[in-house]
């Protein structure tokens, strides 16, 4: 079967196609693959078997990062949670993973990374793709009316949070601006460096705000003047995703994330949003995916699939560097950690 490159920034047919299929998700937007163009310089491609002059009836997007300090790879996409193929049928789904195989290898590019969504997908054995690596993903059906969603919360852990964080007269904000996203990253820096990774560089978030328009909100919530926690939400069809979070965390027995997280609820409902998506955990972070499911959240597993396999040593590897990168970068002045960042993320897409 004939598989056909396509420009999903120029080519008309994959903005129509995203905005009315129904797995599409902002991941798989002009506006998402825009802003890794503009910040990271990333090229991206689409993949369909539908023929030129035809309304598209699949397709897969791909960025390729070219990186002289990680290697060039073909990812489905960059900083997304996930990226589900925008395709029904078996037989079109095999053409085009063999079309990436084949002219990936003939490009000589490290690998290729997908992300799909659908867990039931099964790509072992009919494919050369193997498992990766392993997420939790969380999603919170907005069926139910709000007061109907309230009381599905954990009583202790939501509920009663919520109260509380109402009481303490926190002030909350949501918007787009240039102070609102000055909260945010302040808010940010200092998250990333408890977690000892560096933040994205401020140009990512202020592009995503830019580009997506009203489909990217800030939420921020402040105590006294000082900002506490703070939230960014992407949205795009049926569904809202929560896609970063950040706090001082002297303030967060004032349960502000929570507030913000219940804020979201509302107005994803509000929107006529069907689905709450509450973003992948680790699987070695118990604590973020008790929390995310606390909210009755439904959890599954999240797998990123990848070609050739990942070798035990690249495992390896990438553990140890994890360690030692993070050991010295939480211990650096906050503008070089901001640097770092800017230098390091075009390089980890």
């Amino acid at each position: 079967m004939a598989v056909y490159q396509i420009d999903p920034l120029r080519d008309p047919r994959w903005a129509q196609f995203v905005q009315i299929h129904p797995r599409a998700s902002v991941f798989h937007t002009p506006g998402w693959l825009e802003t890794l163009r503009r910040t990271y310089g990333y090229e991206c491609f689409g993949l369909t078997t539908t023929p030129p002059g035809n309304d598209l009836t699949n397709g897969m997007v791909f960025c390729r990062v070219t990186s002289w300090l990680t290697g060039s790879r073909w990812v489905s996409v960059p900083f997304s949670d996930h990226c589900d193929p925008l395709i029904d049928r078996t037989e079109d789904l095999h053409s085009i993973l063999d079309w990436v195989v084949q002219e990936s290898t003939r490009a000589r590019t490290r690998y290729v990374e997908i992300k799909p969504l659908d867990s039931g997908l099964r790509l072992e054995g009919s494919t050369r793709f193997r498992r990766s690596e392993e997420f939790r993903i969380h999603l919170l059906d907005l069926g139910p009316s709000v007061e109907e969603l309230y009381r599905s919360f954990d009583k202790s852990s939501i509920q009663k949070r919520i109260q509380k964080a109402e009481k303490e007269r926190l002030v909350y904000e949501e918007g787009s601006s240039p102070a609102l996203l000055k909260k945010f990253y302040h808010l940010m820096v200092m998250t990333r460096r408890r977690h000892r990774i560096p933040p994205q560089p401020v140009a990512w978030y202020s592009n995503l705000l830019a580009i997506l328009g009203d489909k990217a909100r800030i939420r921020v919530v402040s105590k006294d003047g000082v900002p506490a926690a703070s939230i960014m939400t992407v949205s795009h069809g049926r569904s809202t995703i929560y896609k970063y979070g950040c706090s001082d965390e002297r303030y967060n027995n004032l349960a502000g994330n929570v507030l913000l997280f219940w804020h979201a609820v509302r107005d994803a409902k509000e929107s006529g949003a069907q689905v709450l998506d509450m973003g992948r955990s680790d699987l070695d972070n118990p604590g973020l995916i008790h929390f995310k499911s606390d909210w009755g959240a439904a959890n599954s597993t999240l797998t990123y699939w990848r070609f050739p396999e990942l070798s035990r040593s690249e495992k390896s590897g990438r553990l140890k560097g994890r360690k030692i990168g993070g050991y010295l970068l939480s211990r650096l002045p906050d503008r070089c950690l901001i640097a770092m960042g800017k230098v390091l993320y075009k390089h980890a897409g």
